[in-house]
């Protein structure tokens, strides 16, 4: 593993500092943690650099030039992020950067489409954060996460992709035959065609003190901030696969994972399950649920959590917490009313679109395409898309499919 080249210097009660954590670990950008509240030698570092002042956080990097109370786009720009694009007009804009975004990409740009794709987080979506993928087809011995996005951020790359990063889009908007994407930034581009790639985010448990404590105890990505465990106790929150995958990566750097799951049996894999369930160094607790985290100095002390059985409480003491309880689509950008969302806030496409429903406006004399939304000329895939099977073999296989759908509508669009 290499060794991280930026040092941040804050401390557990900073929300700046949980920020700037934050858009690193998003962009998979590796970094040494000093807490000055710990660190003696790290705060008179910090000190010493900002003429006797306790400014945090404070960012130090390779060339060491430091950042102080950096916002999101002055790390971006440090970082050589590319955040506007060349032109203001494509064949193809792809909303989200993970392996079905990337995979649609290249297809479209082998064609000769000119094709955007716009990106907040790291190129390569959540596959980018996973430790291995051992099923994907082609990687006889599997292949870490981070490994597999780089190689298909390089493909699409190849292509001619144009790829943003660290944009976060506001809305979508379409007229006459064009599709509008507006972000953050306050910039437009338009494109013939539109594919929705956002994906989907970890759910939040809503428990009593869980928002206090994200980024200083609470986490959602174990190859992030696992490493910042070892040899520490810590508890994982889930009983599907990525509970179970996470809980085994974790207990090889940390002491002892404790794995609660509300049901009565993990609902991974049948290989995952044996494997989590004689690991030496997971122990499983079923039918329990959290009922409230606590701290002190803005930092995780306590978690304390009820068994459902008994309904007798009990308060544990693990240094960090991971929690995998399933995914929330990255929808709140669109407009409901345009583009069609089920009950859960996945985009609804294809049949489904005039099964049982109100056919959408512009779809009166003709079908709309297996992957296509209810706004002719706006397609979805991956994990954002309702129906879709959340693996990343999928998604690429999804990505694939829309860029050949969408290089038909172009012929006509």
């Amino acid at each position: 593993m290499t060794e991280p080249t930026i040092t941040v210097y804050g401390a557990y009660w900073c929300p700046d500092c949980r920020r700037s954590k934050q858009f690193l670990g998003e962009h998979q950008i590796p970094y040494r943690w000093v807490d000055i509240e710990q660190d003696k030698a790290g705060e008179a570092y910090v000190l010493a650099k900002n003429a006797g002042k306790r400014i945090i956080p404070t960012i130090e990097f390779a060339d060491g030039t430091l950042l102080v109370e950096p916002s999101n786009a002055a790390l971006a720009a440090k970082l050589g992020l590319k955040m506007t694009a060349e032109r203001s007009h494509y064949d193809l804009i792809v909303v989200g950067g993970g392996p079905a975004g990337l995979t649609a990409a290249l297809y479209a740009a082998r064609e000769g489409i000119s094709t955007l794709v716009i990106e907040r987080a790291a190129l390569g979506g959540q596959a980018a954060a996973t430790e291995r993928l051992d099923n994907m087809p082609g990687f006889a011995e599997g292949i870490e996460g981070a490994k597999f996005a780089d190689q298909l951020r390089q493909q699409a790359a190849r292509f001619g992709v144009e790829m943003l990063q660290a944009q976060d889009v506001a809305g979508v908007r379409s007229h006459h035959n064009y599709h509008c994407v507006a972000t953050a930034d306050g910039s437009e581009y338009s494109a013939r065609a539109l594919l929705l790639t956002t994906g989907s985010r970890y759910r939040r448990l809503g428990a009593p003190g869980e928002n206090d404590f994200i980024g200083a105890g609470i986490h959602f990505c174990a190859t992030c901030d696992g490493p910042f465990y070892k040899g520490l106790p810590v508890a994982v929150i889930g009983g599907g696969n990525s509970a179970a995958e996470e809980s085994i990566f974790l207990a090889s750097l940390t002491e002892k994972v404790t794995l609660l799951v509300r049901g009565d049996q993990l609902k991974a894999s049948q290989v995952i399950q044996e494997k989590t369930l004689r690991h030496p160094k997971i122990e499983v607790r079923f039918h329990t649920e959290v009922v409230r985290f606590d701290g002190a100095g803005g930092k995780l002390k306590a978690v304390t959590i009820r068994d459902l059985q008994s309904a007798s409480t009990e308060v544990i003491h693990p240094a960090g917490v991971f929690v995998f309880i399933g995914l929330t689509p990255n929808t709140g950008f669109l407009n409901p009313d345009r583009i069609r969302l089920d009950r859960w806030g996945f985009v609804v496409t294809g049949h489904d679109l005039v099964h049982g429903g109100e056919r959408p406006t512009g779809f009166e004399t003709r079908e709309p395409g297996i992957l296509e939304t209810s706004a002719p000329g706006i397609f979805a895939a991956g994990d954002v898309r309702a129906g879709s099977t959340k693996q990343v073999a999928s998604a690429a296989g999804e990505g694939a499919t829309a860029a050949l759908l969408i290089r038909e509508h172009l012929k006509s669009a």
